[in-house]
């Protein structure tokens, strides 16, 4: 690698002082003022000649739909001829809208199937980049996907309101303390984990191909019990594929900083500096597109479901969120006194308040079919909401409740609680739920809005007080005191913590469908229109699509499993039936291993085609019914139920039948053959 990459590929500020006068570049850059159609044609003509001169010939519009992905069409910069010589052009216009159409992508009926119009609308606040394709170099320009009425069809749309929200209240709350820092941002950095496993292998499992996890799989004779996998040394294809990964990301000005071994065998992590929260979402939508696209030229896949194999440890990845001003200041940072300092103890309470309010929000944000075999699985934090601040910040809070004074607090002194879903971590929240195939964007667009939402009651209730400061006092201890349930220091994994958990009235919602109606909820709706971020037919649509991608996900789950039984294990079984009573027949006396093997493979057999049955009456019964929310509820308290059956009595038959006729890769030859 010559020279500093980073950054290469993006239209960074950096940039258009090249092609820009800087009057232009302040009016980009300020993404609340409108711009003109004569400084949006010379953006876009600065744009065309940045991307074309480093070999892009198309561009696109680039947004994130409600699929969890992302989305892009390729216009060529290409507009016509003159005198037989090509003309190239990007205009403003092109630039600052597009049209696509939105009744390809999920609505949830906030657009009928007849009307196609979708408008994409350039995200300033994000930069365009250059995206280097086997389809070639394109010019992304991050884009806001909507309706022609406005309302949103895409994540980043809410994410950019909640952000507003945010700042708007939170500028109100450093008031009270005669403060103006600016803007005030969320920033985020993320974690993210995945497993590489070998492309042929991967080729032969059907299940992986559909699905990306593993339906069927006993395990391994080793697993991850030897913790030799954690921080180990990284096997060369892999470590070849990093640094390419690595390359490619920090050209798109993706800071990646961190990559190891995680716990699992074949399983990965790579980490990202700390960014403005639009700016992260997009970046870990790029971190998860680029690991899939680059993985096939190592002869690798990546996968990227929370559970890929059973038995070993899923992925997730974990959301750093924090509050800071745009100069840098970090409002999460407790500082040397701690108990003297007024209002880090008012945003901490205010933030304690809004993950108790709205627990189950931030659990429906982590929720996707895969998160629903991770969570609370002695892998990852439980699904019920609690928030760990560490001991030394747990001893700040009873002070304040006990009106005692306490010591300095050396933050360095307290561990982590790895079971926490929602722990602080010196200068910053760790939301540990979010899936590993998911979209942060809902998770962020979730946490800034209920934080929002707190700093504006306190600002409401502390604007006009006589006596700030024993104001304020009153109002932390009171916070405090109302929702000190939320907050717990033990195992998260403990059946002790459930009993507990029910007894302080906090919600467990063990799967995905089970927390879905927290989105419609009527303080839910309140919420998110009060502060602009989410209209009652915004959320109305949303848990549409997540019930109907739920069914859908275990419909094709479902099916693949009924495939792979009826193709591969019932004529994998006869056949080693057969096999079998061929050998008892030429025996004179056959040893009662072989009886007990035929007898033990026969039953297996019975199971599975039972078993099989039963679920394809399960599916036919989904079928007929068309309330979204009720086929989800099918799916999850039924086929699930038996598509768990059916994997046990083909995992009882693998481990019966010679290596020779098994019909597919097992999990040692995935995990530990890469």
């Amino acid at each position: 690698m010559t020279g500093d990459p980073f950054g290469t590929n993006v239209f960074s500020q950096k940039v258009m002082q090249r092609y820009l006068p800087q009057d232009s570049i302040r009016r980009v850059l300020e993404p609340g003022q409108p711009l003109s159609m004569e400084i949006a044609d010379a953006v876009a003509d600065a744009m065309k000649q940045w991307a074309m001169a480093r070999g892009a010939t198309h561009y696109c519009h680039w947004f994130q739909p409600l699929t969890g992905n992302t989305a892009e069409k390729h216009d060529s910069f290409l507009s016509g001829l003159r005198d037989g010589e090509a003309i190239y052009r990007l205009t403003g216009k092109q630039l600052l809208m597009g049209e696509s159409d939105a009744s390809s992508f999920p609505t949830g009926g906030l657009r009928g199937t007849a009307y196609a119009r979708g408008c994409t609308a350039w995200d300033r606040a994000s930069p365009a980049f250059l995206k280097e394709e086997p389809a070639g170099t394109i010019l992304c320009i991050p884009t806001l996907f909507l309706s022609h009425t406005g309302q949103a069809l895409d994540t980043k749309t809410p994410l950019l309101r909640s952000m507003q929200a945010l700042d708007t209240q939170a500028r109100r709350l450093l008031a009270l303390f005669g403060q103006d820092l600016g803007q005030i941002i969320p920033f985020v950095g993320v974690e993210q984990e995945y497993f590489l496993v070998d492309r042929a292998k991967y080729l032969q499992r059907r299940d992986l191909i559909y699905c990306g996890r593993t339906l069927f799989g006993a395990p391994a004779p080793k697993g991850q019990e030897l913790d030799d996998q954690y921080f180990g040394t990284i096997r060369a294809r892999q470590g070849a594929f990093m640094a390419e990964l690595n390359r490619r990301l920090w050209r798109l000005g993706v800071p990646a900083v961190t990559q190891h071994n995680e716990v699992a065998p074949a399983q990965h992590e790579l980490a990202c500096v700390y960014t403005r929260a639009n700016m992260a979402v997009d970046q870990n939508q790029l971190v998860m597109e680029t690991m899939k696209q680059l993985a096939s030229r190592h002869g690798l896949v990546c996968l990227l479901h929370e559970k890929p194999f059973a038995g070993v440890n899923g992925s997730g990845k974990h959301n750093n969120w924090s509050i800071g001003s745009e100069n840098g200041e970090n409002l999460l940072d407790p500082g040397p006194d701690p108990r003297g300092n007024l209002r880090f103890q008012l945003i901490l309470a205010c933030i304690l308040q809004a993950v108790d309010r709205h627990a189950d929000l931030l659990r429906l944000s982590a929720g996707c079919p895969g998160n629903d075999l991770r969570l609370g699985g002695q892998e990852a934090p439980p699904a019920i909401i609690s928030v760990y601040l560490g001991d030394r910040l747990e001893a700040l809070v009873e002070a304040i409740l006990a009106g005692e004074p306490m010591k300095p607090l050396n933050f360095d002194d307290s561990d982590r609680n790895r079971t926490s879903p929602f722990a602080f971590t010196g200068n910053k929240f760790e939301f540990r739920m979010v899936g590993a195939s998911d979209s942060v964007a809902q998770a962020n667009t979730i946490l800034n809005s209920i934080v929002a939402q707190s700093f504006r009651e306190a600002a409401d209730a502390l604007e006009n007080a006589r006596d700030f400061p024993a104001c304020c006092d009153e109002y932390i201890r009171d916070l405090l005191t109302r929702h000190r349930r939320i907050r717990f220091r033990g195992d998260g994994y403990s059946r002790q913590w459930q009993e507990e958990a029910a007894r302080r009235g906090l919600p467990n919602l063990p799967g995905m469908v089970d927390a879905v109606e927290a989105l419609t909820a009527e303080k839910s709706v309140a919420l998110f229109e009060s502060l602009g971020v989410y209209s009652r037919a915004e959320l109305e649509s949303r848990a549409e699509i997540l019930y109907e991608t739920y069914a859908k996900r275990l419909r094709i789950e479902a099916n693949t499993m009924l495939h792979m039984a009826s193709k591969h294990f019932i004529p994998v079984a006869i056949r080693f039936l057969r096999e079998l009573a061929e050998t008892r027949d030429l025996l004179d006396a056959p040893p009662p291993t072989l009886t007990d093997l035929l007898e033990k493979t026969g039953a297996i057999l019975e199971n599975i085609s039972q078993s099989r049955q039963a679920l394809a009456e399960i599916l036919a019964k989904a079928d007929q019914i068309t309330d979204q929310r009720a086929v989800a509820n099918v799916f999850y308290r039924q086929a699930v139920p038996r598509m768990r059956r059916l994997r046990e009595a083909v995992d009882g038959l693998e481990m019966l039948v010679s290596k020779d006729l098994w019909p597919m890769p097992t999990y040692g030859d995935l995990l530990f053959e890469v």
